[in-house]
This record gives C-alpha cells, sequence and structure tokens, in this order.
C-alpha cells in the first residue's frame, strides 16, 4: 500500500462513525449549546451556557461549529468531526515529512498507521474537542522552529509562521499552546548548548506577533457585554486557577505516568520500550531525536506539575512518541522482547470476537450484540491472527504493525455502519425526538427532567429549556401538561417500585432508549390521574432509596 493513499483510505475508514454517530451529552452537546446561544445573542468572543459564563475555551472551535450551522442550516456531525480528524492527518503528514529522511518508507508507514491508530489519539480525532486542533498547531510549532534551527525553508517566512502557529495553538485551547513550544525549545537549545541563541527564536517579531494576537482577541472581549469579568475569568481562573489549584479534574503528580500506557495503547509497551531501551544504549544522538525526546519528557512533567489533569492533556506528546521509537527502531532487530511487546496487542485482537460475543449476551452490555459488530469482531481475530504469523513466522515488525493498524480501521469501518443501533447509548437525539413527537401528540408545552445526567444541554434538540424538577415535586403534581423525562435507574433497583410503575401502564409510554447508565420513562400524563394511595408509597419508597 502506498502512504500517499493512506489518508483518504483512513478517512473512508471513519466516515460511518462520523456520519452516524450521536453528540456525547457530556461536552459535544454542551459545546453546540453554547454555540446556539452565541447565535442567538450575536456574541463573537464572550460566550454563555444557559446565561453563564463560558470562559473555558478561546472562541476558535465555537467559530468553526457557528459556520458549520450558518452554512449547513443546522448541527452536522460529520462537518464538525472534520475539524478534529483533519488535524490529525495535518499532525501524521508533518511528522512523516520531517522524518523523512531519516526513516526507510516501510518504518514511515508502520509510523503514520501507529500514530492514527493510538487508542486516545483515534479518539481525539473522531470527538468534537479542540485538543486535535490545537495539537496540530503545536506541531507546526515545533516543526518550524526545527527548520529555522537547520536553517531550511524561507528564513521570514519561518520567523512569521513560527508565532502565528502558537498563537493559533492557544486561540484553539489555552495555554498548553505556548507552554509547549516554549519549554521544549529552550531545555533543547540548553542541553545542546545553543542557549545563547534563544533569542533568535523567541525574539521581539515573535512575541510582536503574539502580542498583536492577544490584543485583537482580549480587545473583542472587553468590547462585548460583560467582557472584563470575562477577561478576568479567561485569564485567571481558567489559567492559573486550574494549573495550581484546579477546580476539575485534579489528579497526582503520577496521573499520566498511568495515563500514558492506555493512552498510547495498543503500541505502549512498544514504543516505551524502544525509546527506553535506546536512550539505556545512548542510541538518541541526532538533534532530531534529541528534541523529540525533550518535547515528550519536558512536556510530561510540566503537565504532571498543574494541578488539573486528563489524560487528553498529554496529546501533543503522541506523536513524538510515535516517531522518536521509528526513528530508534532502524538499530533493532526482530527479538524475544520486541515481539513480546507487539504479541499483547494480537491476542486481543485475536479475542476480539469472543469477546464481543459475551458482552452482547450481557445484561448491561446487551447494545453491543449487533450484527455488524460481531463481522467488526472477526475482522480483529482474524488481524489478530495474521499478525502472530507475521510476527512469530515471517519475524516482520512492520508487517505485524501494519496488519494489526489496517485490521483495527477496517473493523472500525464496518462496525460504524451500526452505530445508529447504539445512539441511544451514547447521546439525547432520539429521546428528544420521541418527546418532540409526544409533546405535538398530547398538545402539551414544556420539557422537565428528573436525574437525568447533563440535562440542560437537551435545548439543542427541545429548542427550549429544560427544566430540572424533584422527586417530591413530580409525586405532588406541580408540573402538569408538560412532558416529562424520568430515569428509571432507582425504580429498577428496587421490585416494588417496578411493579407499581407496571401498574401504571396506562400513564407511562416507556422510552426504549438507553443512555449510558440509566433508562428513561416518559410520563405523558400529568400524576393526578394515580391513586393517590399508590402516588404516596411511590413517594415513600423513592424518599427510602435516597
Amino acid at each position: 500500500m502506498k502512504s500517499k493513499f493512506l489518508p483518504f483510505l483512513l478517512l473512508l475508514a471513519v466516515l460511518p462513525v462520523l456520519i452516524f454517530r450521536d453528540y456525547t451529552p457530556s461536552n459535544e452537546l454542551r459545546y453546540l449549546s453554547i454555540v446556539d446561544e452565541a447565535l442567538r445573542n450575536g456574541d463573537i468572543f464572550t460566550f454563555t451556557n444557559h446565561g453563564i459564563q463560558y470562559a473555558d475555551k478561546p472562541p476558535l472551535y465555537f467559530w468553526i461549529l457557528m459556520l458549520g450551522k450558518w452554512l449547513l442550516g443546522n448541527h452536522a456531525m460529520w462537518f464538525a468531526s472534520l475539524f478534529s480528524f483533519i488535524p490529525a492527518l495535518v499532525i501524521m503528514l508533518v511528522m512523516d515529512r520531517w522524518v523523512e529522511r531519516e526513516v526507510s518508507v516501510a518504518n514511515r508507514l508502520s509510523a503514520q498507521l501507529m500514530l492514527m491508530s493510538c487508542g486516545l489519539f483515534l479518539g481525539l480525532a473522531v470527538v468534537l474537542r479542540m485538543d486535535m486542533l490545537m495539537c496540530m498547531f503545536i506541531v507546526l510549532a515545533l516543526r518550524t522552529f526545527y527548520q529555522m534551527l537547520k536553517g531550511q525553508g524561507s528564513k521570514n517566512w519561518n520567523q512569521f509562521l513560527f508565532p502565528f502557529y502558537i498563537f493559533m495553538a492557544v486561540f484553539s485551547k489555552g495555554p498548553v499552546g505556548i507552554l509547549v513550544p516554549l519549554v521544549s525549545t529552550f531545555i533543547f537549545l540548553l542541553i545542546t548548548g545553543r542557549v545563547k541563541t534563544f533569542g533568535r527564536y523567541w525574539g521581539w517579531k515573535t512575541f510582536a506577533v503574539l502580542l498583536l494576537g492577544c490584543f485583537i482577541w482580549f480587545g473583542g472581549v472587553c468590547w462585548e457585554e460583560g467582557g472584563l469579568t470575562y477577561l478576568h475569568d479567561l485569564l485567571f481562573r481558567q489559567t492559573v486557577g486550574r494549573a495550581v489549584n484546579a477546580f476539575d479534574h485534579s489528579a497526582p503528580f503520577y496521573y499520566y505516568f498511568i495515563s500514558v500506557w492506555y493512552s498510547l495503547a495498543p503500541w505502549a509497551l512498544f514504543l516505551v520500550g524502544i525509546i527506553i531501551a535506546g536512550a539505556c544504549r545512548r542510541l538518541i544522538r541526532s538533534d532530531m531525536e534529541r528534541f523529540f525526546m525533550v518535547i515528550i519528557l519536558t512536556t510530561l512533567l510540566m503537565l504532571s506539575c498543574f494541578s488539573g489533569k486528563l489524560a487528553v492533556y498529554l496529546a501533543p506528546t503522541f506523536p513524538f512518541f510515535v516517531y522518536l521509537a521509528v526513528l530508534l527502531l532502524s538499530h533493532f532487530r526482530w527479538n524475544q522482547w520486541l515481539a513480546l511487546t507487539l504479541l499483547l496487542p494480537a491476542v486481543v485482537f485475536v479475542a476480539g470476537l469472543p469477546a464481543l460475543i459475551v458482552l452482547g449476551r450481557m445484561p448491561g452490555t446487551e447494545f453491543l450484540g449487533q450484527k455488524l459488530f460481531y463481522v467488526a469482531g472477526g475482522i480483529l481475530t482474524v488481524s489478530g491472527g495474521t499478525a502472530l504469523y507475521f510476527l512469530y513466522r515471517k519475524k516482520s515488525l512492520n508487517k505485524t504493525i501494519n496488519v494489526l493498524a489496517l485490521g483495527l480501521f477496517c473493523a472500525v469501518f464496518v462496525g460504524g455502519w451500526d452505530v445508529p443501533a447504539i445512539n441511544g447509548e451514547l447521546g439525547y437525539s432520539e429521546l428528544c425526538r420521541k418527546a418532540v413527537e409526544l409533546s405535538k401528540e398530547k398538545n402539551v408545552s414544556g420539557y422537565c427532567v428528573l436525574n437525568v445526567r447533563r440535562s440542560e444541554n437537551m435545548d439543542v434538540y427541545l429548542h427550549e429549556r429544560v427544566k430540572e424538577v424533584t422527586e417530591e415535586e413530580v409525586l405532588d403534581n406541580k408540573y402538569q401538561n408538560t412532558i416529562l423525562m424520568i430515569s428509571n435507574k432507582k425504580i429498577r433497583s428496587n421490585k416494588k417500585l417496578e411493579e407499581l410503575s407496571k401498574g401504571m401502564q396506562q400513564k407511562i409510554q416507556f422510552i426504549i432508549t438507553i443512555i449510558h447508565e440509566p433508562k428513561l420513562l416518559i410520563f405523558d400524563e400529568p400524576f393526578s390521574g394515580f391513586d393517590p394511595v399508590n402516588a404516596e408509597l411511590l413517594k415513600k419508597e423513592i424518599l427510602e432509596l435516597k
């Protein structure tokens, strides 16, 4: 397979997922709700989520989502997802071009496949987040720095592109966009005896471009209503606050030293093993290898010092893990310990179909029992068995890696066509569609929710605010002539309550949609029609469950 066709094949592999997947309630639906609110209010630089200031993220990604809705008339998953997947492809191509003189064609193809199939990297490439966009600009900035260091490309053009990429990284996600290039380039120049040239890269031209971009950005924030408060939140609470005493995602110092193993799966043992072995044998000698190693270590240590931590924050290091390992791979030949690092993912792939058969019949995971999921599991099993053949009979590391990665993407392509069958597990679109149908059928207005996670962003589908209510308010019949969506997780955990709910089937319409943990019920009639005795019993049982 020629690597020039690889980006198109990878895009084709994930296309069914990009088209058919529902938005997740946690972040994706919230981003869409923020965008809808900004379009209604005419906001450009300052954003709110249900009237509350949302200064967590810079505006670039929200602008992309706003553009998508303006162009298409509604939110389209495929459009928004492209701004995660295309940056991932750009990263892959930039890294491939970076090492083309140092790495063989066969190893470069394996590197591209490993990078795109790393668990968390692939995940970030298909979800609606700004992390991949930031990573792309960080990689471009670091690549430009290296070109300036080696005297490659246009000097004047690179002196502009370097700070431009850094600003765009900050404008995509936040201060990590400048900290990663700043710290890694300084440490690299320091350990290679070039620290006196630091001003050549971080001189007045660089800071002039950065300051100009920030001046326009912050000026736009101050121009809009409530801008000064928003700017304070943006510059202090969302930066210093998260770094020093995080109000969310707080984790211990060693967090990333654990998360890196599953973030780089299924290649973690292979990549980290080669890098450690190369460092111990003092094989990291060239400027490129040293620079990649510095980027990994400085970013890992810097982020570990911050209070707020998530596995996705380490994403800027993933391309350098892969490509540093590939740079060092030419020093290694097939041996038992290298084979063992690829044996584990191959065995896991072999277990793909049996595992899906078991999970598809277990309560709580039966939604995985889709026909095309079984076909996808079969593809994983075949690719795992083929990889074992290449690993131990042919003793070929490259073919083993390629077969596993291509098998994974083939499985994603086939399984992606059955994603609509499990969208109820992912999001609220089907639930809200049925709620709207009930609202029109019963000629009622308003939507209430009880014990439904992140329900406030259902307004993306319902086009109006959703009110959260308590059990007492529901049982006291305070909300009549409204559609009430209730999680029945507590009810189903109690046989008496389950029997009681079955006795009310004439008043309750069950919604089959399952979202994560709870199933949902929609009450399409007010509680006034219930037997008061039963209503009091239901209220008593719910309070006991608390």
